[in-house]
Order: C-alpha cells, then sequence, then structure tokens
C-alpha cells in the first residue's frame, strides 16, 4: 500500500500524476464491437454442424508442470481463473487510481455514485430472491444480476455523444467502480469454497512482500510480476477463486515514484489488451449458447427469471431509487446538467451487466441447463436495459451549459 494510502499526494495529484486521459468514445465503441463480435461467432459457431470444435476447443485441458508441481485445468477455467486476472487486475487499478486522485477521491463526490450502486446492487439480488429463496438449486446465483458492464455501458452511452451532459459518463464510471468493488467482495465472501489456510497463508506473505516493495519505492516491475504470480497460484489452491488475487495485487502497484505516475501508465497500458483481448476471449468461451436445449420453459425458470428482471428491473429501480433518496436526503447532489430524466436512462444503462454477470453464472451454476438459460437471460436482460437506457437517455437531450473543470460534480 503507498504510505498514505487514501490521501493522495498533493504535488502529484496536482500535477496529474495519476490521471489518464478519458478513453475516447471511438475506442469505447470499438472494444464493445470487439465484444460483440466474439459473442456473436461463439453463438453461429455452437449452433452449427461444427458445435464439435468448439466443445472441444472449450474443454480441452492444459497443464503448466513445475517439477513436480502443476497445474491442469480445462481450457475455459484457463480463461475464467487465468485470464480474467488480468481483467480484475485493472479493475483494482482503476478503484485504487479514482480514490487516490480520481472522482472518488473527495467524499462529496462518492456519495452519489456510492449509494446508488449500492442501491443498483440489493434491488437486483432481492428481485432475484423473489423468484428463487428457498431453492437450493437456483438461490446461490442471487450475485448475477448485481454487476455492470462498464465498457459496454459507456459504448452505449457514447452513441449520444454531446447530446448527454459530460458529467453523466463520470457518474456513470464511478458508480460502476463501487460496483465492481463490490461484486469483487461478493465473489470472495460468497463463491469461495473449502478455503485451505496454508495456501492462503503464503499469499498473505506473498502480499505483504509486494507491500514491502512498495514502500521501498521500487520502480521495477519485474519483481512485482514475479510475486503477483505467486500470489496467485497461491489464491488459486486456497480456495478462494482466483480472480480476487489480480485486484489484490493491483493495490499494491505504487500511485507515483519519484514523481512519475507508475499505476496510471501501466493502466493505460493494459486498457487495450484487456478491451480487445481478455474480455472478448472471455465472451467467447462463456457466450455459446446451444439454442437445442433452450425451452421456453427454461428461458421462464426462476433462475433465469430472476437474473433477467434483475438486470432490467432491479438496477434501474435500484440506482434510481437509492440515488434520489441520497438527494432528497442531501447526502448527495445531482451532477451539475444532469435531469432526473438523464438519471433514470443511466439507471437503465447499468442494468448492462454482460461480462460480469456472466462470470458471476459461471461460479454459481453447475448444471449446463441452468447456465446456458440464465446465459441467455442476461443477454436479453442487458440489451433490453441498454436500449431502454439509450431511448430515455435520447428523450432527454436538451442543449446543455458549458461545464467548467470544477463541476463534474455540484458541489
Amino acid at each position: 500500500m503507498d504510505k498514505a494510502p487514501f490521501i493522495p499526494d498533493p504535488k502529484a495529484a496536482t500535477a496529474d500524476a495519476g490521471h489518464l486521459p478519458a478513453d475516447s468514445s471511438a475506442s469505447t465503441r470499438h472494444a464493445a464491437l470487439a465484444v460483440f463480435a466474439a459473442m456473436s461467432i461463439a453463438f453461429i459457431w455452437v449452433n452449427s454442424p461444427a458445435v464439435g470444435t468448439y466443445d472441444f476447443i472449450h474443454h480441452t485441458p492444459f497443464s503448466i508442470q513445475l517439477g513436480e508441481v502443476g497445474l491442469s485445468k480445462p481450457l475455459v477455467d484457463w480463461i475464467n481463473e487465468g485470464l480474467m486476472v488480468f481483467f480484475f487486475f485493472a479493475v483494482g487499478l482503476e478503484i485504487k487510481r479514482e480514490v487516490l486522485v480520481g472522482d472518488l477521491a473527495s467524499p462529496r463526490r462518492i456519495a452519489l455514485p456510492a449509494i446508488g450502486a449500492l442501491g443498483g446492487m440489493l434491488a437486483p439480488a432481492a428481485i432475484y430472491l423473489m423468484f428463487n429463496a428457498g431453492n437450493p438449486d437456483t438461490e446461490h446465483g442471487w450475485a448475477v444480476p448485481v454487476a455492470t458492464d462498464i465498457v459496454l455501458a459507456l459504448a452505449v452511452l457514447s452513441v449520444l455523444g454531446a447530446r448527454v451532459p459530460a458529467s453523466l459518463k463520470v457518474f456513470l464510471m464511478a458508480l460502476a467502480v463501487f460496483d465492481d468493488f463490490g461484486t469483487l467482495a461478493v465473489i470472495a465472501l460468497f463463491y469461495t469454497e473449502g478455503v485451505s489456510l496454508v495456501p492462503l497463508t503464503m499469499a498473505g506473505f506473498g502480499l505483504a512482500v509486494l507491500i514491502g516493495f512498495n514502500r521501498m519505492r521500487i520502480s521495477n516491475m519485474t519483481p512485482y510480476v514475479l510475486i503477483g504470480i505467486f500470489v496467485w497460484v497461491a489464491v488459486l489452491e486456497s480456495g478462494v477463486h482466483a480472480t480476487i488475487a489480480g485486484v489484490l495485487v493491483a493495490w499494491t502497484i505504487p500511485l507515483t515514484i519519484n514523481g512519475r505516475p507508475v499505476l496510471a501508465v501501466i493502466e493505460a497500458g493494459m486498457k487495450p489488451w484487456v478491451a480487445y483481448g481478455v474480455v472478448p476471449i472471455f465472451a467467447f468461451f462463456n457466450s455459446g449458447i446451444h439454442l437445442a436445449g433452450i425451452t421456453p420453459s427454461s428461458l421462464l425458470g426462476p433462475a433465469s427469471l430472476g437474473a433477467g428482471l434483475g438486470l432490467f428491473l432491479g438496477k434501474p429501480l435500484g440506482v434510481f431509487g437509492a440515488a434520489s433518496l441520497a438527494v432528497w436526503s442531501g447526502l448527495g447532489k445531482r451532477p451539475f446538467g444532469v435531469s432526473w430524466l438523464h438519471l433514470l436512462g443511466a439507471s437503465f444503462l447499468a442494468g448492462v451487466g454482460f461480462t460480469i454477470s456472466l462470470f458471476v453464472a459461471a461460479l454459481a451454476f453447475d448444471s449446463p441447463t441452468a447456465l446456458q438459460g440464465v446465459t441467455l437471460s442476461v443477454i436479453i436482460g442487458s440489451t433490453l436495459s441498454a436500449v431502454t437506457g439509450l431511448g430515455l437517455l435520447a428523450a432527454a437531450r436538451q442543449r446543455l451549459q458549458p461545464l467548467r473543470p470544477d463541476e463534474t460534480f455540484a458541489r
């Protein structure tokens, strides 16, 4: 951890050492198109005569051996427990940067998205449990609709360009950061089974070494990479889901060293690889839905209904309801230039839960049939959320006052 983990260095902050240039609307759309392309390829492939090839690739065993120690898993598990570590590492970097020097560094700025994110997690979970409480086969999937896919949500928002306030994008990004943090906590607490203390202790030792590197201001990233791999293997063997290691390691990366923006540079370098590589590959391996196994009853099953309605209805109800209460109570303020209809539209966009929702679904369901139904419901719920949110934001467009740099959020 940094020496002052929650109080950024004013000099570093004023020099924009921890800030990153905002992603362009074009790059966001391109990343979303890459995900949709990967998802479409998987969907068409798995419903074609060549389905056997897809299944073969999906379940091909892959092993890494070092002496007598080795790991052997199907390729899909390497994707979900290995490659996705880089996704969660990037998420961890973003959360740390936002908390230290970003839009979450001020209590006045974090109140509204934080409260909105909390409501946006509780309401979808409640809707899911309305259909599944007491059902031992499906109850465990309550966390499927609680997450927001920020890349796809921002891609939808970018369609309207300058016709929506810039502060609305900041609100949605901040909301997603809290949403990601909450989802990671849920994965660690509720989707971990049979914890082994020895590997977990070894992981803790590795993290302590990384924190030591941070405090010694070591600028060479090689030691961080080597110990980070050690932490990932230890967490994987401990029974805690291995992707949590990505977030923990990210929080040991120094924000700045000798005035150089170390964390921001790493985050900027990783973003293209994650957006155009990791997430599309994950989408390809987790979107192969066999339509032959899908029936109307499976789409109307409790898990499918809970997941789809949790995203499409639960997310906007939770985000908009909690954010409205925060504004009316004085705990938070509406972003400058953002109307209530803008806020409602953004709340629907929070229901685009594709990547993380599919990730949690893969953790929650062992039955291929149940997983296929929930996966399709997540896709349908996310699509309906995107279309509805886009429609509301298009209806809310108006000539906006230009924002001053200090008015991203009303103070």
